[in-house]
Protein backbone atom coordinates (compact mmCIF):
# COMPACT_ATOMS: atom_id res chain seq x y z
CA UNK A 1 0.00 0.00 0.00
CA UNK A 2 2.62 2.68 0.87
CA UNK A 3 4.12 2.39 -2.32
CA UNK A 4 0.75 3.50 -3.94
CA UNK A 5 0.71 6.62 -1.96
CA UNK A 6 2.32 8.93 -3.81
CA UNK A 7 0.44 8.09 -6.68
CA UNK A 8 -2.68 8.48 -4.61
CA UNK A 9 -1.35 12.10 -3.61
CA UNK A 10 -1.03 13.26 -7.02
CA UNK A 11 -4.41 12.13 -7.87
CA UNK A 12 -5.68 13.54 -4.81
CA UNK A 13 -3.85 17.09 -6.22
CA UNK A 14 -5.07 16.99 -9.33
CA UNK A 15 -8.65 16.49 -8.55
CA UNK A 16 -8.56 19.65 -6.36
CA UNK A 17 -7.39 21.59 -8.77
CA UNK A 18 -9.98 20.65 -11.36
CA UNK A 19 -12.74 21.57 -9.00
CA UNK A 20 -11.16 24.73 -7.94
CA UNK A 21 -10.79 25.90 -11.62
CA UNK A 22 -14.77 24.80 -12.56
CA UNK A 23 -15.92 26.21 -9.21
CA UNK A 24 -14.09 29.26 -9.63
CA UNK A 25 -15.11 30.46 -13.01
CA UNK A 26 -17.89 28.53 -13.99
CA UNK A 27 -20.13 31.82 -12.83
CA UNK A 28 -18.36 34.22 -15.14
CA UNK A 29 -18.37 31.63 -18.84
CA UNK A 30 -22.54 31.19 -17.59
CA UNK A 31 -23.69 34.36 -16.99
CA UNK A 32 -22.31 37.38 -18.77
CA UNK A 33 -22.80 40.48 -16.93
CA UNK A 34 -21.46 44.05 -16.38
CA UNK A 35 -18.45 44.18 -14.79
CA UNK A 36 -18.76 46.54 -12.23
CA UNK A 37 -15.12 46.26 -10.54
CA UNK A 38 -14.17 50.21 -10.02
CA UNK A 39 -9.87 50.21 -10.65
CA UNK A 40 -9.91 53.98 -12.23
CA UNK A 41 -7.08 52.33 -13.95
CA UNK A 42 -5.89 53.63 -17.59
CA UNK A 43 -5.02 50.95 -18.86
CA UNK A 44 -8.20 48.92 -18.52
CA UNK A 45 -10.88 48.48 -20.62
CA UNK A 46 -13.65 47.70 -17.90
CA UNK A 47 -16.95 50.45 -17.69
CA UNK A 48 -14.81 51.65 -14.20
CA UNK A 49 -11.84 52.61 -15.56
CA UNK A 50 -10.28 55.45 -17.18
CA UNK A 51 -9.06 54.09 -20.82
CA UNK A 52 -10.68 56.65 -22.41
CA UNK A 53 -10.29 59.55 -20.52
CA UNK A 54 -6.42 59.10 -20.71
CA UNK A 55 -5.95 58.16 -23.92
CA UNK A 56 -7.96 61.94 -25.05
CA UNK A 57 -5.68 63.97 -23.35
CA UNK A 58 -3.67 63.82 -26.19
CA UNK A 59 -6.73 65.45 -28.50
CA UNK A 60 -7.23 67.92 -25.64
CA UNK A 61 -3.68 69.03 -24.98
CA UNK A 62 -2.01 68.78 -28.57
CA UNK A 63 0.88 70.61 -27.74
CA UNK A 64 1.73 68.42 -24.98
CA UNK A 65 3.90 65.88 -23.77
CA UNK A 66 1.17 63.29 -21.93
CA UNK A 67 3.03 60.95 -19.09
CA UNK A 68 1.75 59.00 -15.67
CA UNK A 69 3.38 58.54 -12.80
CA UNK A 70 3.15 57.06 -9.33
CA UNK A 71 5.65 58.91 -7.62
CA UNK A 72 4.85 60.83 -4.99
CA UNK A 73 4.09 64.49 -5.16
CA UNK A 74 7.49 67.13 -5.75
CA UNK A 75 9.11 63.83 -6.86
CA UNK A 76 7.79 63.35 -10.52
CA UNK A 77 9.84 62.66 -13.64
CA UNK A 78 8.01 64.12 -16.13
CA UNK A 79 7.14 67.12 -14.38
CA UNK A 80 9.01 69.98 -12.70
CA UNK A 81 8.22 71.41 -9.47
CA UNK A 82 9.38 75.09 -10.67
CA UNK A 83 8.58 75.20 -14.44
CA UNK A 84 5.37 76.62 -15.76
CA UNK A 85 2.73 75.43 -18.39
CA UNK A 86 1.88 71.97 -16.66
CA UNK A 87 -0.87 70.48 -15.55
CA UNK A 88 -1.61 67.21 -12.97
CA UNK A 89 -4.66 65.09 -13.02
CA UNK A 90 -5.43 63.10 -10.35
CA UNK A 91 -8.59 59.99 -10.88
CA UNK A 92 -8.90 58.19 -7.71
CA UNK A 93 -11.29 56.39 -5.14
CA UNK A 94 -9.42 58.35 -2.53
CA UNK A 95 -7.14 61.16 -2.46
CA UNK A 96 -5.51 60.51 0.94
CA UNK A 97 -2.99 63.68 0.54
CA UNK A 98 -0.92 64.50 3.64
CA UNK A 99 -0.12 67.50 4.85
CA UNK A 100 2.96 67.68 3.37
CA UNK A 101 1.60 66.22 -0.36
CA UNK A 102 -1.01 69.07 -0.54
CA UNK A 103 1.54 71.83 0.26
CA UNK A 104 3.76 70.19 -2.40
CA UNK A 105 0.65 70.81 -4.99
CA UNK A 106 -0.27 73.85 -3.85
CA UNK A 107 3.54 75.18 -4.33
CA UNK A 108 3.76 73.33 -7.79
CA UNK A 109 -0.16 75.26 -8.82
CA UNK A 110 1.41 78.78 -7.57
CA UNK A 111 4.65 78.50 -10.08
CA UNK A 112 1.87 78.96 -12.90
CA UNK A 113 0.61 75.24 -13.10
CA UNK A 114 -2.77 73.64 -13.44
CA UNK A 115 -3.62 71.16 -10.76
CA UNK A 116 -7.06 68.88 -11.38
CA UNK A 117 -7.86 65.87 -8.56
CA UNK A 118 -11.09 64.17 -8.80
CA UNK A 119 -11.94 61.74 -6.41
CA UNK A 120 -14.82 60.67 -4.41
CA UNK A 121 -13.13 60.96 -0.82
CA UNK A 122 -10.37 63.71 -0.03
CA UNK A 123 -8.19 63.91 2.90
CA UNK A 124 -8.96 66.07 6.07
CA UNK A 125 -5.54 67.64 5.07
CA UNK A 126 -6.78 68.67 1.56
CA UNK A 127 -10.31 69.95 3.14
CA UNK A 128 -8.31 71.92 5.55
CA UNK A 129 -5.79 73.15 2.88
CA UNK A 130 -8.63 74.46 0.40
CA UNK A 131 -11.09 75.73 2.76
CA UNK A 132 -13.73 73.45 2.29
CA UNK A 133 -15.44 70.29 3.84
CA UNK A 134 -16.77 67.36 1.34
CA UNK A 135 -19.71 64.78 2.56
CA UNK A 136 -17.24 61.78 1.26
CA UNK A 137 -16.53 59.17 3.89
CA UNK A 138 -14.77 55.63 3.73
CA UNK A 139 -17.27 53.19 1.75
CA UNK A 140 -14.81 50.50 1.37
CA UNK A 141 -17.09 48.07 3.42
CA UNK A 142 -19.74 48.83 0.83
CA UNK A 143 -20.22 46.18 -2.28
CA UNK A 144 -20.42 48.48 -5.60
CA UNK A 145 -23.96 46.90 -5.74
CA UNK A 146 -24.96 49.09 -2.73
CA UNK A 147 -24.30 52.47 -4.31
CA UNK A 148 -26.48 54.75 -6.48
CA UNK A 149 -27.48 54.07 -9.83
CA UNK A 150 -28.20 56.75 -12.86
CA UNK A 151 -25.62 59.51 -12.03
CA UNK A 152 -26.49 62.91 -13.59
CA UNK A 153 -24.11 66.34 -13.15
CA UNK A 154 -23.95 69.61 -14.64
CA UNK A 155 -21.74 72.67 -15.44
CA UNK A 156 -21.82 75.79 -14.09
CA UNK A 157 -22.72 79.30 -15.89
CA UNK A 158 -20.55 80.72 -15.89
CA UNK A 159 -17.68 79.67 -16.46
CA UNK A 160 -19.13 77.77 -18.76
CA UNK A 161 -21.57 78.06 -21.84
CA UNK A 162 -24.58 76.02 -21.08
CA UNK A 163 -25.75 74.04 -17.46
CA UNK A 164 -27.16 70.60 -19.27
CA UNK A 165 -27.17 67.69 -17.17
CA UNK A 166 -25.39 64.92 -18.29
CA UNK A 167 -26.74 61.31 -17.52
CA UNK A 168 -25.89 57.65 -17.50
CA UNK A 169 -27.50 54.93 -15.99
CA UNK A 170 -24.09 53.30 -14.01
CA UNK A 171 -23.44 53.65 -10.52
CA UNK A 172 -22.47 57.08 -8.64
CA UNK A 173 -20.93 57.46 -4.81
CA UNK A 174 -22.82 60.93 -5.05
CA UNK A 175 -20.26 62.60 -3.29
CA UNK A 176 -20.68 66.68 -2.84
CA UNK A 177 -19.05 69.53 -0.86
CA UNK A 178 -21.34 70.46 2.38
CA UNK A 179 -19.29 73.58 2.75
CA UNK A 180 -17.06 75.88 0.73
CA UNK A 181 -15.56 79.12 1.52
CA UNK A 182 -17.04 81.57 -1.15
CA UNK A 183 -14.73 84.26 -0.86
CA UNK A 184 -11.68 82.30 -2.25
CA UNK A 185 -13.47 79.66 -3.80
CA UNK A 186 -15.41 79.31 -7.34
CA UNK A 187 -18.15 76.37 -7.69
CA UNK A 188 -17.90 74.98 -10.92
CA UNK A 189 -20.37 72.16 -11.08
CA UNK A 190 -23.67 70.77 -9.59
CA UNK A 191 -25.19 66.94 -8.66
CA UNK A 192 -28.09 65.76 -9.60
CA UNK A 193 -29.59 67.35 -6.48
CA UNK A 194 -27.83 70.66 -7.35
CA UNK A 195 -25.03 70.21 -4.70
CA UNK A 196 -21.45 71.58 -6.01
CA UNK A 197 -19.28 68.49 -6.95
CA UNK A 198 -16.86 70.55 -8.73
CA UNK A 199 -14.58 73.83 -7.32
CA UNK A 200 -11.68 76.01 -8.21
CA UNK A 201 -9.49 78.09 -6.34
CA UNK A 202 -6.18 80.41 -7.12
CA UNK A 203 -3.63 79.50 -6.42
CA UNK A 204 -0.94 81.91 -7.11
CA UNK A 205 0.08 82.41 -10.54
CA UNK A 206 -1.88 78.78 -11.26
CA UNK A 207 -5.36 76.76 -10.75
CA UNK A 208 -6.52 74.01 -8.07
CA UNK A 209 -9.53 72.14 -9.18
CA UNK A 210 -11.51 69.47 -6.88
CA UNK A 211 -14.12 67.23 -8.86
CA UNK A 212 -15.81 64.88 -6.33
CA UNK A 213 -17.22 62.30 -9.00
CA UNK A 214 -14.45 60.44 -10.39
CA UNK A 215 -17.07 58.05 -12.20
CA UNK A 216 -17.76 61.04 -14.41
CA UNK A 217 -14.34 60.01 -15.93
CA UNK A 218 -15.15 56.31 -16.69
CA UNK A 219 -14.90 54.58 -19.85
CA UNK A 220 -18.79 53.87 -18.79
CA UNK A 221 -19.65 57.62 -18.40
CA UNK A 222 -17.81 59.01 -21.30
CA UNK A 223 -18.86 56.35 -23.95
CA UNK A 224 -22.87 57.05 -22.80
CA UNK A 225 -24.63 58.80 -25.54
CA UNK A 226 -22.37 62.31 -26.15
CA UNK A 227 -21.14 62.57 -22.49
CA UNK A 228 -17.79 62.84 -23.60
CA UNK A 229 -18.80 66.43 -24.35
CA UNK A 230 -18.84 66.92 -20.40
CA UNK A 231 -15.22 65.07 -20.54
CA UNK A 232 -13.97 68.10 -22.74
CA UNK A 233 -15.88 71.00 -21.17
CA UNK A 234 -14.71 69.53 -17.42
CA UNK A 235 -10.88 69.74 -18.57
CA UNK A 236 -11.01 72.72 -20.84
CA UNK A 237 -10.43 74.68 -17.04
CA UNK A 238 -6.81 73.81 -17.86
CA UNK A 239 -4.63 76.29 -19.93
CA UNK A 240 -4.90 74.43 -23.53
CA UNK A 241 -0.91 75.84 -24.32
CA UNK A 242 0.00 73.74 -21.40
CA UNK A 243 3.65 71.74 -22.44
CA UNK A 244 3.60 68.60 -19.80
CA UNK A 245 0.66 67.12 -18.33
CA UNK A 246 1.41 64.54 -15.77
CA UNK A 247 -1.81 61.84 -15.16
CA UNK A 248 -1.08 60.93 -11.54
CA UNK A 249 -1.95 56.83 -10.47
CA UNK A 250 0.36 57.92 -6.99
CA UNK A 251 -3.28 57.88 -5.12
CA UNK A 252 -4.58 55.29 -6.94
CA UNK A 253 -2.04 52.62 -5.71
CA UNK A 254 -1.33 53.80 -2.67
CA UNK A 255 -3.65 51.84 -0.56
CA UNK A 256 -3.65 48.88 -2.88
CA UNK A 257 -5.68 48.75 -5.73
CA UNK A 258 -8.80 50.23 -5.29
CA UNK A 259 -11.67 47.67 -6.62
CA UNK A 260 -14.16 46.11 -4.82
CA UNK A 261 -15.71 42.19 -4.97
CA UNK A 262 -18.47 42.49 -7.63
CA UNK A 263 -21.47 39.72 -5.70
CA UNK A 264 -21.67 37.59 -9.37
CA UNK A 265 -17.69 36.98 -9.64
CA UNK A 266 -16.40 33.35 -8.66
CA UNK A 267 -13.95 33.82 -5.37
CA UNK A 268 -11.19 31.52 -6.84
CA UNK A 269 -10.92 34.59 -9.69
CA UNK A 270 -11.39 37.56 -6.68
CA UNK A 271 -8.55 36.10 -5.24
CA UNK A 272 -5.69 35.56 -8.21
CA UNK A 273 -6.83 39.20 -8.61
CA UNK A 274 -4.42 39.68 -5.89
CA UNK A 275 -0.85 39.04 -8.06
CA UNK A 276 0.64 38.39 -4.59
CA UNK A 277 -1.74 35.79 -3.31
CA UNK A 278 -1.88 34.38 -6.93
CA UNK A 279 2.11 33.59 -6.39
CA UNK A 280 1.94 32.42 -2.68
CA UNK A 281 -0.65 30.02 -4.31
CA UNK A 282 0.85 28.86 -7.58
CA UNK A 283 4.37 28.30 -5.60
CA UNK A 284 2.39 26.15 -3.03
CA UNK A 285 0.63 24.12 -6.20
CA UNK A 286 4.37 23.51 -7.72
CA UNK A 287 6.14 22.77 -3.93
CA UNK A 288 3.37 20.20 -3.54
CA UNK A 289 4.25 18.46 -7.32
CA UNK A 290 7.30 18.85 -6.84
CA UNK A 291 7.35 16.72 -3.72
CA UNK A 292 5.23 14.42 -4.70
CA UNK A 293 7.26 13.60 -7.91
CA UNK A 294 10.12 13.79 -5.80
CA UNK A 295 8.60 11.25 -3.24
CA UNK A 296 8.14 8.79 -6.17
CA UNK A 297 12.07 8.22 -6.88
CA UNK A 298 14.00 5.72 -5.20
CA UNK A 299 14.81 6.44 -1.50
CA UNK A 300 18.33 7.58 -1.03
CA UNK A 301 20.91 5.81 1.12
CA UNK A 302 21.27 6.94 4.77
CA UNK A 303 23.97 9.64 4.45
CA UNK A 304 26.12 9.71 7.76
CA UNK A 305 26.45 13.08 9.83
CA UNK A 306 29.96 14.53 9.61
CA UNK A 307 31.21 15.80 13.01
CA UNK A 308 32.21 19.60 12.80
CA UNK A 309 35.67 19.96 12.33
CA UNK A 310 37.26 20.66 16.06
CA UNK A 311 39.31 24.16 16.31
CA UNK A 312 42.69 23.51 17.57
CA UNK A 313 44.01 26.95 17.45
CA UNK A 314 42.68 27.38 20.87
CA UNK A 315 44.36 24.56 22.34
CA UNK A 316 47.30 25.27 21.17
CA UNK A 317 47.32 28.82 22.40
CA UNK A 318 46.85 27.79 25.90
CA UNK A 319 49.34 24.95 25.36
CA UNK A 320 51.97 27.62 24.74
CA UNK A 321 50.25 29.58 27.80
CA UNK A 322 50.95 26.90 30.45
CA UNK A 323 54.15 26.28 28.66
CA UNK A 324 56.06 29.93 29.26
CA UNK A 325 53.79 29.66 33.20
CA UNK A 326 55.30 26.07 33.92
CA UNK A 327 58.66 27.42 32.87
CA UNK A 328 58.25 30.59 35.38
CA UNK A 329 59.29 32.81 32.38
CA UNK A 330 56.68 35.66 33.52
CA UNK A 331 58.27 37.91 32.14
CA UNK A 332 58.49 36.82 28.63
CA UNK A 333 54.91 35.41 28.61
CA UNK A 334 53.70 39.01 29.94
CA UNK A 335 55.21 40.81 27.11
CA UNK A 336 53.70 38.80 24.75
CA UNK A 337 50.24 39.43 26.62
CA UNK A 338 50.91 42.95 25.79
CA UNK A 339 52.31 42.56 22.19
CA UNK A 340 48.61 40.90 21.64
CA UNK A 341 46.90 43.89 23.30
CA UNK A 342 48.75 46.52 21.11
CA UNK A 343 48.04 44.78 18.13
CA UNK A 344 44.10 44.72 19.34
CA UNK A 345 44.14 48.03 19.92
CA UNK A 346 46.05 48.58 16.48
CA UNK A 347 43.82 46.59 14.08
CA UNK A 348 40.17 47.52 16.19
CA UNK A 349 40.92 51.03 17.10
CA UNK A 350 43.06 52.10 14.53
CA UNK A 351 45.20 53.83 17.02
CA UNK A 352 49.44 54.15 16.91
CA UNK A 353 51.06 52.16 19.61
CA UNK A 354 54.57 53.74 19.02
CA UNK A 355 54.35 56.17 22.08
CA UNK A 356 52.26 55.30 25.06
CA UNK A 357 52.00 58.28 26.69
CA UNK A 358 48.87 60.22 28.37
CA UNK A 359 47.28 61.42 25.05
CA UNK A 360 47.15 57.66 23.65
CA UNK A 361 45.35 56.37 26.96
CA UNK A 362 43.06 59.40 26.49
CA UNK A 363 42.34 58.32 22.78
CA UNK A 364 41.88 55.03 23.38
CA UNK A 365 39.70 55.51 26.57
CA UNK A 366 37.22 57.67 24.17
CA UNK A 367 37.12 54.73 21.65
CA UNK A 368 36.73 51.90 23.98
CA UNK A 369 34.69 53.04 26.45
CA UNK A 370 37.53 51.57 29.25
CA UNK A 371 37.85 54.06 32.20
CA UNK A 372 41.11 55.86 31.97
CA UNK A 373 42.97 54.50 34.79
CA UNK A 374 42.10 50.82 33.97
CA UNK A 375 44.16 51.98 30.92
CA UNK A 376 46.87 53.74 32.64
CA UNK A 377 47.42 51.00 34.70
CA UNK A 378 47.90 48.22 31.78
CA UNK A 379 49.65 51.32 29.95
CA UNK A 380 52.47 51.69 32.40
CA UNK A 381 52.95 47.93 33.25
CA UNK A 382 53.45 47.49 29.61
CA UNK A 383 56.18 49.84 29.35
CA UNK A 384 57.23 48.70 32.60
CA UNK A 385 58.20 45.23 31.52
CA UNK A 386 60.80 46.48 28.75
CA UNK A 387 62.92 47.46 31.83
CA UNK A 388 61.63 44.59 34.58
CA UNK A 389 64.58 42.40 35.68
CA UNK A 390 61.74 39.85 36.25
CA UNK A 391 57.67 39.79 36.99
CA UNK A 392 56.38 37.62 39.73
CA UNK A 393 53.19 34.85 39.68
CA UNK A 394 51.04 37.65 41.38
CA UNK A 395 52.00 40.36 38.77
CA UNK A 396 51.49 37.85 36.43
CA UNK A 397 47.86 37.32 37.34
CA UNK A 398 46.79 40.96 38.50
CA UNK A 399 48.02 41.71 34.47
CA UNK A 400 45.95 39.09 32.95
CA UNK A 401 42.95 40.39 34.86
CA UNK A 402 43.47 43.76 33.75
CA UNK A 403 43.76 42.48 30.14
CA UNK A 404 40.47 40.13 30.62
CA UNK A 405 38.74 43.28 32.02
CA UNK A 406 39.66 45.16 28.95
CA UNK A 407 38.26 42.79 26.66
CA UNK A 408 35.45 42.69 27.89
CA UNK A 409 34.12 45.92 28.66
CA UNK A 410 36.04 47.18 25.09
Amino acid sequence: MKKYTPYILGFLLFAALVVLFVTGGNKNINSRKLDERITYRKTDKIPYATYVAYNNLAHLFPKASISSSRLEPGYWDSVSMYDTKQAYIAVTDRFSATKDEIRKLISFARAGNDVFVSARYISAATDNALGCSSSAFDLSFISVNDLKEDIAVSLNKPPFTDTVRYRYPGRTFGSYFSSVDTSTTEIMGYDEQGRPNFIHLRAGDGHFYVHLEPLAFSNYFLLHKNNIDYYEKALSVIDEGVNRVVWDEYYLYKRGENQRKPRNEGWLSVLFRYPAFKAALLTAIFTLVFYVLMEMRRKQRYIPVLKKPKNDSLDFVKTIGRLYYDKGDHRNLCRKMASYFLEHVRSRYKLSTGRLDDEFVRNLHFKSGVDQNEISDIVSFVKYLDQAAGVNQQQLVHFHKQLELFYKKA
